[in-house]
């Protein structure tokens, strides 16, 4: 009776709508949490270390370093914040089902996002960074660079612990992605240019479409879902809310752990890439000499990229058409990427700039072997060349045959092999960041998507079918490369079941959840504009 409030002319307490989330931190749990994140600091700091130590460069200034530690904490901050942010997608109905103690429910869910970061593609990360001008990846150690690397963490942030502050479970992927093209937009118009050449809007409108199904996708598989469970499986238990804080059936209990075990570990895969693709970026504008290229490629590739670069070059002259450059090919290259219209001088000096990748891997044996001064430039080129044939290819401008679109994504990929990697240290720090994240402050947005949803409690099936969506939508996602808000399926999974089951919806909280998430993209982009205007003045 001490832990339920006793309503005036009762002798019974009220009952708790939701399970019982109190509970002090203790001590011990503290000094661990802190000595896990002194120990991923000096973890990354050895890893850099032995990386610069490995090229046999000299280290003649230690300011970079400086902005590079910054960068770092702050790249690190935001999956942090990230994971506290997002732990409710996976735990929150375990938690309102009873299946699983709050506490532990949060260590079980940092854990498998922890996995699901560790096994992780990279896809996803290379995904986000191809939204960013190509002029700021190409100068990313420039001061543009430092600028857009700080402007676009510091705005997903602010953004992020705004509406975590009120409850809201917005997404990370609509946050960091506004602020990727709020910086594309302003870095065009401090140059002169229109915003709208700032940004690649057909890979925006690809990711924005998948951000803005997944929701509509999540209401009504959710729904569906729970509708063909009712049609099969008739055992009233599985349809019931939980009684007190009885746990459910070990056969229920069992498959909500599961779908629980599944969120977490696709969520980890997913969100966790963003973090990677900006720390990559970070990497190697700082520290080109270790991170430009991956020296970790097997030499035995060599043979296959001087094939491919062949029967590329092949393709590329024949559309050629007799042109020829004559002086540096890049700037011809780099205002293709940039406004994606083909000219006379388009193809030509693509076949030059083809050449001289060629000419530069081919010279040294091996990416290891290349001179710590020249990687640099060579990645330069190799993501540029790429990032021209992945427009070429879907230009109908470009009329090539099925054929030699195959023999230019063949090229593409070996590019992509040289460029476009992440260390395992990487990986790791991510994981621990994000896991980390998992573990605090998710009671805000937990109790918002456990109680605020619908306006009856959370069923063991309706709680099994919301789950079941975000995991199938996130791990299709995570194959195909996109990122999905796993908040949106999640919330709006739940969303489904409440009204595939008569049980009605809160409209006031989902008014806030909409207006939450029909406000994130732009205001992420004015934050993140501002701040790269003002960071560009102060770099």
């Amino acid at each position: 009776m001490s832990e339920a409030a006793i309503l005036p002319g009762s002798i019974e307490p009220a009952a708790r709508k939701g399970p019982d989330l109190s509970g002090a931190i203790n001590p011990l749990t503290g000094i661990i949490f802190g000595g896990v994140i002194a120990a991923v600091l000096l973890f990354v700091a050895y890893s850099i270390y032995t990386d610069i130590d490995a090229t046999g460069a000299k280290v003649t200034s230690y300011a970079p370093f400086f902005l590079l530690f910054v960068a770092l904490l702050i790249a690190l901050g935001f999956e942090f914040v990230n994971g506290f942010h997002d732990t409710a997608n996976a735990v929150a109905t375990v938690i309102y089902t009873r299946a699983l103690p709050a506490n532990f429910a949060v260590v079980w869910s940092g854990l498998f996002n922890l996995a699901g970061v560790l096994t992780s593609s990279g896809a996803v990360a290379f995904g986000i960074i191809s939204l960013l001008p190509v002029e700021l990846i190409l100068q990313v150690g420039s001061h543009a660079g430092f600028a857009m690397v700080f402007a676009l963490l510091i705005a997903a942030i602010f953004w992020n612990l705004g509406t975590w502050a009120f409850g809201l479970p917005a997404s990370s992927s609509h946050t960091l992605i506004g602020s990727i093209i709020g910086v594309g937009i302003a870095n065009a118009l401090l140059h002169g240019r229109s915003g709208t050449s700032g940004v690649d809007w057909a890979k925006a409108k690809e990711v924005g479409e998948a951000l803005l199904l997944s929701p509509l996708f999540g209401f009504a598989l959710a729904a569906a879902l729970l509708l063909l469970l009712r049609s099969i499986i008739r055992i009233p238990a599985l349809y019931a809310e939980p009684k007190g804080d009885q746990p459910p059936p070990w056969w229920i209990r069992g498959i909500l752990i599961l779908t629980c075990t599944l969120v977490s570990f696709f969520h980890g895969s997913n969100d966790g890439q963003k973090g990677m693709g900006l720390i990559m970026l970070i990497l190697i504008g700082t520290v080109p000499t270790a991170y430009a290229l991956n020296r970790a490629l097997p030499d035995n590739q060599l043979q296959i990229f001087a094939t491919r670069s062949q029967a590329a070059s092949t393709v590329i002259e024949q559309k050629a058409s007799g042109f020829s450059v004559l002086g540096n090919p890049r700037p011809a290259v780099t205002a293709y990427v940039a406004s994606h219209s083909i000219n006379e001088g388009t193809y030509p000096s693509l076949a030059v700039l083809v050449r001289d990748i060629s000419d530069q891997v081919t010279k040294y044996g091996s990416l290891a072997r290349m001179p710590v001064d020249s990687v640099g430039n060579a990645r330069n080129d190799m993501y540029l060349a790429s990032e021209a044939i992945r427009f070429l290819m879907k230009d109908k401008e470009s009329d090539l045959t099925p054929d030699q679109v195959r023999t230019l994504n063949s090229y593409k990929l070996s590019l992509d092999a040289a460029t476009k990697f992440i260390p395992t240290w990487v990986k790791i720090s991510v994981a621990i960041a994000l896991g980390l994240g998992t573990m605090i402050g998710w009671k805000r947005i937990v109790v918002t998507v456990g109680e605020k949803i619908g306006k009856t409690h959370l069923t063991y099936a309706q709680g099994a079918c919301a789950e079941i969506t975000a995991a199938a939508t996130i791990a299709a996602a995570d194959i195909y490369g996109l990122p999905v808000s796993t908040t949106h399926v999640l919330s709006s999974g739940i969303a489904g079941t409440m009204a595939a089951n008569g049980s009605g919806l809160q409209l006031s909280t989902i008014r806030n959840i909409a207006l939450a998430w029909v406000l994130t993209l732009p205001a992420a982009m004015v934050i993140s504009g501002t701040l790269y205007w003002a960071f560009s003045a102060i770099f």
